[in-house]
């Protein structure tokens, strides 16, 4: 193991990621131990801790360390957890999200990218994580419900069963809105937790711009 790049993950975890007010240790842990550059694509090998989003195929992005980290901690994930991802990209976040859960079932649209998944989570040695292949945002349902539901690309307006499919206590991280043309990000990082069967309790996070899952961006408006 490379004494250079163990310092980059170092200096990543401890540079960039803690000092967003990311302190939950077994986050850091998480973001320690899993090899971030094994879900990296090869050509961005090199960039595989910098503070920025790398391109995946089809226009997906792998989130900066930062918001892996932010999301992680305000999901609050306990060992005993049952954990939904929807959008599995590169396939990193599921595998921390596994590093500190008992089950992540994640779901991806892109066959391709739910396939290399797969087989970077079992090089990885990550058992108690799956991968489906389907559109989270289109008639994919699931008869169950979970711990905690992480949501990686932003969402316009957040459908209903994202919130249908938590436990109550159960808490659910996503980014929502919608960046203009020309502007500032407005999209807005939030947990909502659910207190009881019909009683939301959302909380704003920090503001951020991430590509949209696919089916999830605002229509298209015309301007004369």
């Amino acid at each position: 193991m490379s004494i250079d790049l163990e310092r980059t993950r170092f200096n990543m975890v401890e540079q960039q990621v803690r000092p967003w007010d990311v302190v939950d240790m077994r986050v850091l842990d998480a973001l320690t131990k899993v090899r971030r550059e094994q879900f990296v694509p090869a050509e961005y090998r090199e960039l595989a801790f910098a503070d920025v989003a790398l391109p995946l195929v089809h226009g997906e992005t792998m989130m900066k360390p930062v918001v892996e980290g932010r999301m992680l901690q305000a999901l609050a994930l306990e060992p005993g957890d049952s954990v939904l991802e929807v959008g599995t990209g590169s396939g990193f976040i599921t595998a921390c999200i596994g590093f500190l859960v008992r089950e992540v079932v994640s779901v991806e649209i892109h066959a391709d990218l739910a396939e290399r998944a797969r087989r970077l989570l079992l090089e990885e040695r990550v058992s108690n994580a799956s991968v489906l292949t389907a559109d989270a945002l289109g008639s994919f349902d699931l008869d169950r419900e979970f711990d905690a539901i992480a949501i990686t690309g932003a969402v316009f307006h957040e459908p209903e069963k994202f919130r249908r499919w938590l436990k109550p206590g159960g808490r659910l991280f996503l980014i929502r809105g919608e960046v203009p043309i020309a502007g500032t990000p407005v999209m807005e990082a939030v947990v909502i937790t659910r207190v009881d069967t019909n009683e939301f309790r959302e909380q704003s996070l920090f503001e951020t711009e991430l590509p949209y899952l696919v089916n999830a961006a605002p229509p298209k408006r015309f301007a004369l």
